[in-house]
């Protein structure tokens, strides 16, 4: 079975790492800054924090409503390499130094270059827009009053993203925003269950209302909520490799992906920050089918599942 040539959906990527290393070394001159490191070594960060700041310094650069509606076509171009026809994108506000105060023209920005991609025959494309777990409640309400106020159409769900090690338990902090955001009619994804355990899907699942986990593979520790998203039909965006170079899980022959896809629970493959991990879709599907022996029909069920998972284009 040729894999990219079945129509799928990619749920979980980020906007934010689909940075070529030409792209910034690019933008970096534009903008008169310093890279961090030599270009050969620039995607060498250390541990989750160090990827988290480079995210910032690499949105940082740019400062452009060309350079931004660029990135949005960009990513539209690499979707459809993979054989992707609709796709929901994560874009967290926070990293983009040069638009923090400007969402409306960050959000104008991204429309631009995904609908010029769109007349040019690359897939649909919705806007997650993200939340940091560092940032406040009265932060978070304001972001979704401004989304609401907005009413932009690619903007379809609101996320939340960013280290639960280190932020700890934060569903309390943004259970109000959330269940505004989901009264405005948005739709919701939350990053949980990476760095922290089961208990970060449940609170997801429980105090942030989400109708898709972002990763949420940890919740095969726990045998009962594994049983809950299955019967509740949770789909799980699944970046398998990403989580191996994360250190989320030692290998991808230790990667719960297959356990929680047998115990019925929709599971979806994805590329998460595709470029600063060197790998593509294609790829994460090749390792899905190299280490757990996939057949065409489970392919085809794993593709099927991120398109009923995707939010562009759903009833809301």
């Amino acid at each position: 079975m040729n894999v990219r040539e079945i129509p799928k959906a990619e749920v979980h990527v980020h906007l934010e790492g689909c940075f070529e290393t030409s792209d910034l070394v690019r933008l970096a001159a534009i903008a008169g800054e310093p890279l961090p490191r030599p270009a050969d070594r620039l995607f060498a960060f250390e541990g989750f924090d160090g990827f988290l700041e480079f995210l910032s310094w690499s949105c940082g650069l740019v400062r452009s409503r060309d350079e931004v509606a660029a990135a949005a076509y960009r990513y539209a171009v690499r979707a459809r390499a993979s054989g992707v026809v609709r796709a929901d994108v994560i874009v967290n506000p926070s990293h983009w130094g040069a638009w923090r105060h400007d969402l409306g023209g960050l959000i104008g920005a991204l429309d631009a270059g995904w609908r010029e991609a769109e007349d040019d025959g690359f897939p649909s494309v919705g806007l997650c827009v993200s939340i940091s777990r560092w940032q406040s409640s009265a932060e978070a309400a304001e972001l979704v009053e401004h989304l609401a106020s907005l009413r932009h159409p690619r903007v379809v769900a609101l996320s939340i993203d960013g280290n639960e090690a280190r932020s700890g338990r934060t569903g309390s902090r943004f259970a109000g925003a959330f269940a505004d955001a989901k009264r405005s009619g948005l739709m919701i994804t939350a990053h949980a269950g990476e760095s922290s355990g089961p208990e970060g899907v449940r609170d997801a699942l429980e105090l942030l209302g989400a109708d898709r986990i972002d990763h949420g593979i940890r919740a095969a520790e726990d045998p009962v909520l594994v049983a809950e998203l299955a019967d509740r039909g949770i789909p799980l965006g699944v970046c398998p490799s990403s989580n191996v170079t994360l250190g989320v899980v030692p290998s991808m022959d230790e990667h719960p992906i297959e356990a929680l896809r047998l115990a019925g629970v929709r599971v979806s493959v994805n590329s998460d920050d595709p470029a600063f991990l060197g790998i593509d879709l294609l790829g994460e599907y090749e390792r899905c089918i190299r280490t757990f022996g996939w057949d065409d029909a489970t392919i085809a069920a794993v593709c099927a599942t991120s398109l009923d998972a995707c939010f562009v284009g759903a009833v809301r």
